[in-house]
């Protein structure tokens, strides 16, 4: 008889389980969301193993479930991830990120020079497709990639 050993984080009642985070990315997804400032409990688990990413994060949140903008803002830094949706301690919906053709208001042009960065007007940016996220900023036409991606 094989001795396994199994370590588990204890589930939640009511709110969001989002999986299949890169590793590298937890914080940036921890960051992008506000969690660091979010009251109710928030578990996190990182560098596990994953067939699909080699390594993944995880992150569940009690008693919080997220608008379009906080799931774009998701895509943007973890396009595979899934949410769980938990009432009562069951999934009740399951779903996967999904990037948008066009991403408005919650990223910031790297460009200095851009207009979005000196006046009141509502940053936009269409999505390049490619193995890696970047932006093209509507107003400047400047290509941010993901790794200088700075979102709201």
């Amino acid at each position: 008889m094989r001795d396994v050993k199994q370590l588990s984080v204890s589930g939640i009642k009511n709110g969001t389980v989002i999986d299949h985070i890169p590793a590298k990315n937890l914080f940036k997804v921890i960051s992008i969301l506000g969690l660091e400032k979010f009251d109710n409990r928030i578990t996190f688990g990182t560098n596990l193993e994953s067939k699909k990413l080699g390594r993944k994060a995880i992150i569940k949140v009690a008693g919080k479930t997220f608008v379009d903008d906080d799931v774009n803002r998701i895509a943007l830094v973890a396009p595979e991830a899934k949410l769980n949706i938990i009432n009562n301690y069951k999934v009740v919906e399951k779903y996967n990120v999904e990037v948008p053709k066009e991403i408005i208001g919650i990223a910031r042009c790297v460009n200095p020079k851009c207009i979005t960065n000196h006046e009141q007007i509502i940053t936009r940016f269409t999505v390049i497709p490619g193995n890696e996220i970047a932006l093209k900023c509507r107003y400047c036409e400047k290509i941010t990639d993901q790794e200088h991606l700075n979102i709201r």
